[in-house]
């Protein structure tokens, strides 16, 4: 593996009043085979995934990753979202922030409360999304089973089989995207990525990524 390049920025979204603030990591060489945008839930921010190491975890295996911290939360607090927690974001707002970030088609992986902004974005902006991976996002019984189905995006549906929260919901929703994984996480509960040893999670979603052929 190579070395991880770490810095940090702000970028502008028309939408926000504020500038939203994020974590990039990529591979010391420049040399990029992915790119990876990294959402967040509702207590978490871009600090969990850098301080699990799936930020530097992802640059050492080639990719560029970028956390942001969504409106109103981590050190994008001041960025106040005109759309409340639970209601659909336009699909354009994740466009927007790839595009402040130079970066191509990306790999979404979004838990929790981000699927307010990852979901449109997906059946909006389809070919912007290279793979999606959902980790028990909310919102996924707002689009209807030919909005699912239309869908070729490879993906990834994680969930913990403790999560008591989202899960059935979610995954009964999620799984009429048309080309889809399961992927569930034992002993696990609803925030996956910070109750699992962050070694063996990062790996493991790694590697389904890579059998889904998109690396």
């Amino acid at each position: 593996m190579c070395a991880a390049k770490m810095t940090e920025g702000s970028l502008h979204v028309e939408s926000c009043k504020a500038p939203l603030f994020y974590r990039q990591a990529e591979p010391a060489t420049g040399e990029v085979n992915l790119s990876i945008l990294l959402l967040h839930g509702i207590r978490f921010s871009s600090e969990n995934w850098l301080n699990i190491g799936t930020l530097e975890t992802l640059a050492k295996a080639g990719c560029c990753a970028v956390a942001i911290d969504l409106p109103g939360f981590g050190q994008s607090k001041s960025s106040v979202a005109p759309f409340a927690v639970g209601e659909l974001a336009p699909g354009g707002f994740l466009k927007q922030v790839c595009v402040a970030l130079g970066m191509g088609p990306v790999v979404v992986v979004s838990p929790s409360v981000s699927g307010m902004y990852s979901l449109p974005f997906l059946f909006q902006h389809e070919a912007l999304v290279r793979a999606y991976i959902a980790v028990a996002p909310i919102c996924t019984e707002k689009f209807t089973v030919e909005q699912y189905i239309s869908i070729q995006t490879p993906s990834l549906i994680v969930n913990g089989d403790q999560d008591a929260q989202l899960k059935e919901v979610s995954l009964n929703n999620l799984r009429k995207l048309a080309n889809h994984k399961v992927l569930v996480m034992k002993g696990a509960g609803h925030a996956i990525w910070m109750t699992q040893p962050h070694v063996k999670t990062n790996t493991r979603h790694l590697n389904e990524v890579k059998n889904m052929n998109i690396i």
